[in-house]
């Protein structure tokens, strides 16, 4: 047994009483090929108290004091250091508290991606979810001061836009932390960027942002989806900016397209976009558009932007409106290209040529008679003519054969 340990540690290790001394670079064939602790030493944990530097090598009771202290020299100069040259990593964060004023619908959302990236989650509402939130790990107040007095690291503000000032207005900052950050969620940007402004006490930070996505859109990941976000208010160089990139690295590591914009600009761009896209939405919703059995691809699109803009309150679509400037000029807009659209139209094709073209009957022989649209008098042919005919139908159609036809007797 001895002869083998020997063979294959070598004989500086395991010497013997008829063997001469080896050489002082002899070394160990288990040591040799030892894989080095030293280099995992970062990967583990180390108890509080605990030595940063490796055990010393346990004695070999056969070697002699000579070898001993060669092994002891080899195992010295092999060893790898345990710490690099440099400062040792700066230890991570730690996780978030945000508190969710308003748990509704959009606020259960967003507190999934929050707990996905291992941050703590509070939430009150006027509703009672607490069964919701015990299922969730989510710790659930009755009131907004008792959320308050727990004070979370960020109060995201899920309120809907028309309730959204005066909840603010009844939060008790003053039981939160003065470098506290106050976030929203809201559609319209400006408008609670002013607010907080107003109402915040001055170290408290502000940073609006805007999911640009819902429970419906984002039901498969956030993956790719824009968030826009504006800093209003941050103390760079403390706390509160790391907390603030903390709260952000939710949205980015969740695969969010990340787009750091001004209110205003938010505003000009989303007037043109989402209150457009609601519009439409809500004036096809009053077509009550069925689904057939020819649909088209471009048909279907309307019908699911439709579902989508109806499975949102009324009451988000109004603040939109009410509480962006620029929606009004975009209603606006949009009335004058229907008009213009429907002038298009009359302009190319009105009543009496498509009662030529497509009928092929002569005017003569329904002179007397009602056009398509209820209209009997031949005086309002004329002039719906001269309102309608466009240059082109006055080549095809002399004014010789528009000229007023007496009404029958009687009528």
């Amino acid at each position: 047994m001895a002869s083998s340990l020997r063979h294959f540690a070598g004989l500086a290790c395991f010497p013997t009483s008829s063997s001469a001394p080896s050489a002082s670079g002899a070394t160990c064939f288990l040591r040799r090929y030892a894989p080095n602790f030293c280099a995992f030493a970062a990967l583990r944990p180390i108890r509080p108290g605990a030595a940063s530097f490796p055990a010393a090598a346990a004695p070999n009771p056969r070697a002699s004091p000579t070898q001993h202290e060669q092994c002891q020299d080899s195992v010295h100069q092999d060893a790898a250091p345990c710490h690099d040259d440099g400062d040792p990593p700066a230890p991570a964060p730690a996780a978030l508290r945000v508190g969710i004023v308003g748990f509704g619908n959009f606020g259960q959302f967003i507190a999934g991606g929050i707990q996905r990236q291992g941050h703590t989650v509070l939430a009150a509402s006027r509703s009672d979810y607490s069964a919701y939130c015990a299922e969730r790990g989510i710790r659930f107040f009755r009131s907004v001061d008792a959320l308050c007095e727990e004070r979370p690291d960020v109060l995201l503000i899920c309120s809907s836009i028309l309730s959204t000032e005066s909840v603010v207005r009844a939060i008790p900052f003053h039981k939160l932390h003065p470098d506290t950050i106050v976030a929203d969620v809201l559609s319209v940007k400006e408008f609670p960027r002013n607010l907080l402004l107003e109402i915040l006490p001055p170290g408290f930070g502000i940073i609006c942002t805007h999911p640009m996505f819902g429970p419906e859109s984002g039901k498969h990941g956030w993956g790719k989806l824009p968030f826009v976000y504006d800093k209003v208010r941050m103390a760079e160089g403390k706390d509160q900016a790391t907390k603030c990139d903390q709260f952000l690295s939710i949205f980015e590591q969740e695969g969010c397209r990340m787009v750091e914009m001004s209110c205003a600009e938010h505003d000009r761009y989303a007037a043109g976009s989402q209150f457009i896209t609601h519009t439409i939405g809500r004036v096809l919703s009053q077509l009550k558009l069925k689904s057939t059995p020819i649909n088209t691809k471009g048909y279907e699109t309307l019908l699911e932007l439709t579902k989508n803009t109806i499975s949102d309150s009324f009451d988000l679509y109004y603040g939109l409106f009410m509480y962006n400037v620029n929606a009004t000029e975009q209603l606006d807009n949009l009335e004058r290209a229907f008009e213009s659209v429907k002038q298009m139209l009359f302009g190319r094709l009105h009543d009496l040529l498509r009662k030529q073209i497509v009928e092929r009957v002569p005017i003569s022989t329904f002179s007397s008679g009602k056009l398509e649209n209820g209209s009997s008098n031949s005086s309002i042919v004329v002039q719906e003519e001269k309102k309608h005919l466009s240059p082109m139908a006055s080549l095809t159609s002399p004014p010789t054969t528009l000229k007023p036809i007496p009404s029958s007797p009687g009528k």
